[in-house]
This record gives C-alpha cells, structure tokens and sequence, in this order.
C-alpha cells in the first residue's frame, strides 16, 4: 500500500509540475490566502493579517496571486514607488512548498510586470537570499536588460539588531511585451 501512495504522490507532483497556472489580480478575500502562503513559506518577513488582507484590496493593481488548478500557489505583492513611477517594486513574492522548481517565480514577475506596463522592476534583497538573488538576476537575462544591485538599507537604519543590509536591486529597462 505505501508503494501506491508514493506512486500516486509522485504522479501528483508530474502533474502539477506540468500544469498552467492562471494569473489574476487579487482582492480583499485574498489577504489571508497571501498570509498563509507568506507564514508557509517560512523565509519571508510575515507582516500582521491585517496588513495582507489590506494590500490585497488596495493594491490589487500590482499584486498578483498564482493558481494551479484552483488551488493557490503563489503571489507577488508590489507597488509603483511615488519617486519612480514608471517602476514595480516587488515587496514580497512566495510559492508554496509543492509548486516551487516550476519557474512560478519567475512568471509572476514577467505577468505583473507586463500588464503594469513598467520599464523597471525594483526590490531590495537581503545578501542571505540566494533564492530571490537567482530569481532577479534570471529575470535580468531572460528580459535581455540589466540588474543594477547597489547599498540602500544598512544595518545601522534597521531598529532591531541583528538586521542584514537590503541592497537595491534595479531591473531594466524592459522592453514593452507583445
């Protein structure tokens, strides 16, 4: 019996690393599902409930959430900076555990990226998370432009000790998508 479980298990896994995600801009019912995938992927900064409840509902424009067959895989949550408008800051992005190595990453930001419409893409990663580094810097290639990683945040501007430096990452310029 065990060894249909792990064969059914296995075949489950082929079929979601084969299945087509669809992309949709979120609402306000999907702030505890970006605060479950968020607390389940044990990497990220978990901000309050309320703060994804109310992201999703305010800045559903720059926030996408990825599914596979119905079921939540991942979200990218970002904003267009005051300063720089013509820009995505990426704020957080998760994949759930089962949907990560399908490039989910990745096609988040390139969907929220060309339906903003933006020239840049911009994040602040922390010299310890080699995975957003990769997914960045893949993004910079695959998009055929530059990824410009310079010092923004220090350690010293962080309240609490102990916090790594947040260097900027800056992606671009994009070429308008077909």
């Amino acid at each position: 019996m065990e060894s249909n479980q792990s064969t059914q298990v296995a075949a489950r896994d082929r079929q979601e690393q084969t299945a087509s995600p669809t992309f949709r801009h979120t609402d306000l019912a999907d702030g505890a599902t970006l605060w479950r995938l968020a607390k389940d992927s044990k990497t990220l900064d978990l901000n309050t409930s309320y703060a994804y409840v109310m992201w999703a509902d305010q800045f559903s424009q720059s926030t996408l959430i990825a599914e596979v067959d119905g079921v939540p895989a991942g979200f990218l949550q970002g904003f267009r900076p005051p300063k720089n408008p013509d820009a995505l800051f990426v704020w957080q992005i998760a994949v759930a555990e089962r949907f990560r190595g399908m490039g989910l990453a990745g096609r988040l930001l390139q969907e929220l990226a060309g339906r903003m419409g933006v020239r840049y893409v911009e994040a602040t990663v922390a010299p310890d998370n080699l995975a957003s580094q990769k997914l960045f810097r893949g993004f910079a290639r695959r998009m055929e432009c530059e990824c410009q990683e310079n010092p923004y945040i220090e350690t010293e501007h962080f309240p609490d000790s102990g916090h790594p430096p947040e260097p900027y990452f800056r992606i671009g310029p994009l070429q308008p998508q077909s």
